[in-house]
């Protein structure tokens, strides 16, 4: 039934959207207002002293649709199907000195509005101010925009393709004085007009420029991966060639060990585990299941299932693929611990559960704290905390404990190709460019630069008020992003052993996951250069959940890296004689 119920919230399609016919209703809501250069900061429509209906009527909402912030009522807006009109009475009342300056403030905040027609959003803005010079003083008035003109398209089959607003430029109600109330009217326009578009899937297009934008990021990345591939193969395998004949020469000669140098001679200790096994597996169980939920995320985004007419479909989606797959979590945790030789796999699975969800949910919970203290509707009703705590604790946390039991029960032993000694041997002193922090340093520069194009434009849209629709192009940067994390590991975990540096398993997961430093780098500069965000309560948002983001890419990446390195060190070591 969960998966029934999962299923059947994503068949929203353009072919169900309704069909209607002449002077039909159309559902119209009002949902938020909000300053438009801070997206999480947003309120319910009503908070502003618009005209609204005696009776308030709340749309229900389905979960994806709350997390998204909405909050839909119903408004005094009609606008039946196909019923052209001009400059009809919305309302008349009068405005209080108090509900001119709570216009002013959200003017200066450049508040904007959002209304929902046919399950079709509609942006616009509420006023405008314009400052001008008297007498060597700067004057600033006020204006409130009092009539709207809605402009909508149908394709002649009884459906609406899209719809736009503006404000006709000569209604203008100047609430610059405070002093007095003042009488207002709001009057609105609706224009039909059908479209060449069969649906509003052919609504949903980037412009070409951006396009070709993205093209060039992904050729840019494709030929960063061909020089890196070609680098490892120049390097790596005529390096590792070079070796293995050498050490191959060397035994059949039956030379000293003294004589052995470089990766070989730590082939006693190359597979020696690492120090704090319990949290070392439970950052590889939590990196792959966020990898599956990475997979899954984008599998859903490919087949077009996130839209403006599905709204909030990805919060869910990735609510429930986090629930589904924490049993490959646990059973990541428990069958590396138990190939350790660990002994408290119950504590390596419960640290594993909550290694990620438990700051995820410290963070969501302060930030759901401060949107509550501004009166936000991004502030998470009861109700809807309740229902994501049901399916972490009924859903989530035991499909974490089944697989780490399973994990434990079906491991098979640890395949090393050389015996581990019992005495780790010392290792020489390192120059400065073999460090842990230089290497991590350096290594995160190259899979963030295969990406970072795109990042913008993932950026501009979640922080934005766009919705992002290139996912074929965002599985493809992702999919270059593994494979140069991939690469850049291995290529650094061979250059450790080179220097006789056997500690390479938790470096592996710093180097793998180095590029979340620099995620988090671009999200200080998109926030200080390019966003115009402010006020205490968006850049809490930003950066917490950003921040999140960026601990996530590090385990997943960390994840990458370690699981690459190793299967390159296994190799290395089967292909030569081990004492």
């Amino acid at each position: 039934l969960f998966l029934l119920s999962a299923t059947c919230l994503f068949v929203s399609t353009d072919a169900q959207s309704p069909v209607y016919k002449k002077n039909d209703p159309v559902p119209f809501f009002a949902n938020k207002v909000g300053p438009f250069a801070n997206p999480s900061e947003q309120y319910e429509y009503y908070t502003l002293p618009f005209c609204a209906p005696k009776e308030e009527i709340r749309k229900g909402l389905h979960l994806g649709e709350v997390l998204a912030g909405d909050r839909m009522m119903t408004t005094l807006f009609s606008l039946p199907y196909m019923v052209n009109f001009d400059n009809k009475k919305l309302c008349s009342y009068t405005l209080r000195p108090k509900d001119m300056q709570v216009f002013q403030s959200a003017i200066d905040q450049d508040y904007y509005f959002e209304f929902i027609y046919d399950d079709l959003p509609v942006w616009g803005f509420i006023g405008e101010k314009e400052t001008k010079m008297v007498h060597g003083r700067n004057i600033t008035s006020y204006h409130l925009f009092t009539h709207y003109i809605f402009s909508i398209t149908h394709n002649g089959k009884g459906q609406v393709i899209e719809i736009n607003w503006e404000h006709d430029p000569t209604s203008l109600l100047d609430i610059t004085d405070t002093t007095d109330g003042v009488d207002v009217t709001f009057h609105y326009t609706a224009k039909w007009t059908q479209s060449h578009l069969e649906s509003r899937d052919h609504v949903e297009r980037a412009a070409p420029e951006h396009l070709e934008i993205r093209w060039f990021s992904i050729f840019n990345s494709i030929v960063t991966v061909l020089l890196l591939t070609g680098f490892l193969a120049t390097i790596l395998v005529r390096v590792l060639k070079n070796d293995m004949l050498r050490y191959a020469r060397s035994d059949e000669e039956e030379t000293l060990e003294s004589e052995d140098t470089g990766w070989k001679l730590v082939h006693g200790d190359v597979f020696r585990f690492p120090n704090n096994k319990e949290l070392f597996c439970a950052i590889l169980g939590n990196g792959v299941q966020l990898l599956s939920i990475t997979i899954g995320v984008l599998f859903l985004a490919c087949l077009g299932l996130y839209s403006s007419y599905n709204r909030g479909a990805l919060f869910v989606a990735a609510l429930l693929i986090f629930a589904l797959t924490s049993g490959v979590n646990g059973y990541i945790a428990a069958s590396m611990y138990t190939k350790m030789e660990g002994q408290n796999w119950v504590w390596s699975v419960v640290m594993s559960y909550f290694l990620f969800l438990g700051p995820f949910f410290v963070a969501a919970t302060f930030l759901n704290f401060v949107a509550v203290a501004y009166g936000s509707s991004s502030a998470l009703p009861f109700g809807t905390v309740v229902v994501i705590l049901l399916i972490l604790t009924l859903v989530s946390f035991p499909l974490n404990i089944v697989g780490g039991i399973t994990g434990r029960n079906f491991s098979t032993p640890f395949e090393a190709p050389c015996r581990t000694t019992k005495m780790p041997r010392e290792i020489p002193p390192l120059p400065w460019n073999r460090s842990t922090v230089f290497q991590v340093a350096i290594a995160g520069l190259l899979p963030f630069s295969a990406i970072y194009i795109e990042l913008y434009y993932v950026f501009a849209s979640v922080w934005g008020h766009k919705l992002y629709s290139l996912y074929g192009i965002l599985t493809l940067v992702f999919l270059i992003l593994l494979i140069v994390t991939a690469f850049i590991t291995v290529a650094l975990t061979y250059f450790q052993l080179a220097v006789e540096d056997h500690h390479w398993w938790w470096r592996a997961v710093h180097v793998g996951g180095s590029a979340g430093f620099y995620v988090f780098a671009y999200c200080i500069y998109y926030f200080k250069f390019k966003a115009k965000m402010s006020g205490f309560m968006q850049t809490s948002f930003f950066f917490g959940y950003m921040g999140m983001v960026c601990y996530g890419t590090w385990l997943l990446l960390g994840t990458v890296g370690f699981f690459s390195s190793l299967a390159f060190v296994k190799y290395i070591y089967r292909s030569i004689k081990c004492d």
